[in-house]
């Protein structure tokens, strides 16, 4: 816990991304990755000098099955309010539409829902789960398809809802929240997605992942490369402000940011 607690505050200082006060939403799928930011993040409240409040907030895609109860059961050990908001995304996107490249869809959906839950209990800030691998898996993602250098930001503003969305895992690597995942027994759901560890990702994890044979320190020079170049809003240093991004370019900066992301 020590570790992935240093990591966390570490990032969230030198990106400025908590203030005094803030009731901040967490989006908990039931994925590794958004289970580790909740449970870093309840147990951060403990010390750190801005005190803030969380909210937990799981969307009910519509998948059979689902059983969120472990979730809720997790949030009440840790203190955190926990919220399952209902939605029709399983439905429009493969029953209706018969999607067949889902996943920008059905990220642009999810994001919508999950700000609208959050404005809903009054949070203005909303956590996501993107660890450093999903940093450098979404840059290599957009060079290879989209010809762009872009990534999705460690703090983004969004002047339509009045929303700042943070990213406080970007310093912990995915090996070190399974890891952490497992020695804490979080209550991890399986995806109920069709179409989960079947994307543009998994191809480019296991692209970076054959590339490191030869080139051992990849994903640390294309992650510090984000941070010298740097990209706009990825330089740390603190204070700083959230970038603030237009509606096209938030529409644009979506691409591949959450390709089969199961947080």
């Amino acid at each position: 816990m020590q570790k992935m607690l240093s990591s966390l505050r570490r990032c969230i200082d030198e990106y400025n991304m908590i203030s005094q006060g803030d009731n901040i939403a967490i989006g908990v799928s039931g994925g590794k990755d958004s289970l580790a930011l909740l449970a870093t993040l309840a147990e951060l409240r403990r010390f750190y000098p801005k005190k803030y409040s969380l909210q937990a907030i799981t969307l009910d895609m519509g998948y059979e099955n689902a059983d969120f109860t472990p979730i809720a059961e997790f949030c009440r050990k840790i203190d955190v309010p926990y919220t399952v908001k209902k939605t029709q995304i399983k439905q429009v996107i493969f029953d209706i539409r018969h999607e067949k490249n889902p996943c920008a869809l059905c990220a642009k959906m999810r994001r919508g829902s999950l700000n609208d839950a959050a404005l809903e209990l009054g949070c203005k800030k909303v956590a996501l789960g993107h660890h450093f691998d999903d940093a450098v898996e979404t840059f290599m993602l957009s060079l290879f398809y989209e010809g762009r250098i872009s990534c999705f930001l460690p703090v983004t503003y969004l002047d339509r809802t009045d929303i700042t969305v943070i990213r406080p895992m970007l310093y912990m690597t995915e090996r070190e929240v399974i890891n952490f995942s497992n020695r804490q027994r979080l209550p991890v759901c399986k995806s109920g997605c069709p179409v989960d560890k079947n994307t543009k990702r998994e191809d480019m994890k296991s692209l970076i992942k054959n590339l490191e044979h030869d080139y051992h320190d990849l994903r640390n020079h294309i992650f510090g490369a984000m941070q010298r170049y740097p990209l706009p809003g990825w330089q740390p240093g603190n204070p700083r402000q959230a970038y603030a991004l237009t509606q096209k370019e938030q529409e644009d900066k979506a691409g591949y940011a959450q390709d089969g992301q199961h947080q």
